[in-house]
């Protein structure tokens, strides 16, 4: 079954506004640090320590982890809160669905036409291509404090003016750059 771009829309919408409601706004590009510092805590478990002067309990050398009363050291120490929970879950529903329209890595899939049609066929150039993107965005929105579900989505919804500026800029900067690298249509 594929939603309708109104109905997903619709409960896009919903689920935002109940998580709001009922936890925080969503936010998804921190959990990439906090990932981060997980590994790193792995090989070097002096990164994240117990220190009850800290506001969150916890705290960390590193100045990033350190953050907000040592909160990211916390999550770094404790992965299992609302926030890395939810993007597990975000990569847990991708998967379903795409097992539930098909599957995945058929190459109609993966590869759309639009894209062959500009840059040919080669999957290793569209893995790379799409990894070197993600690096771009990710770097992106941890250099802005936050990502486009953060910043825009849950920020429009609570009326931030910051949420409505990111918006416009990342539209003003996806349009052009869309049409430049994808001047053949499918």
């Amino acid at each position: 079954m594929i939603l309708s771009p109104r109905n997903g829309g619709i409960l896009l919408g919903v689920v935002f506004f109940a998580a709001v409601l009922l936890v925080k706004p969503i936010g998804v590009s921190t959990q990439f640090v906090i990932l981060d510092g997980m590994i790193w805590d792995l090989f070097a478990p002096e990164v994240v320590v117990v220190d009850e002067t800290a506001k969150s309990g916890y705290a960390s050398p590193n100045a990033y982890l350190d953050k907000s009363g040592g909160s990211y050291a916390k999550n770094v120490a404790n992965p299992l809160n609302y926030s890395f929970v939810f993007v597990i879950a975000m990569m847990a529903g991708a998967l379903v669905s795409a097992l539930l329209r098909g599957g995945v890595g058929r190459e109609e899939r993966t590869m759309p036409a639009v894209w062959r049609a500009n840059f040919g066929d080669s999957p290793a150039k569209r893995y790379a291509a799409v990894f070197v993107a993600g690096f771009i965005v990710l770097f992106g929105a941890r250099l802005a404090g936050g990502c486009t579900s953060g910043h825009m989505m849950s920020g429009m919804m609570q009326t931030a003016l910051s949420g409505y500026v990111f918006a416009a800029g990342a539209f003003l900067a996806a349009i052009p750059v869309a049409l430049i690298l994808f001047r053949k249509e499918a």
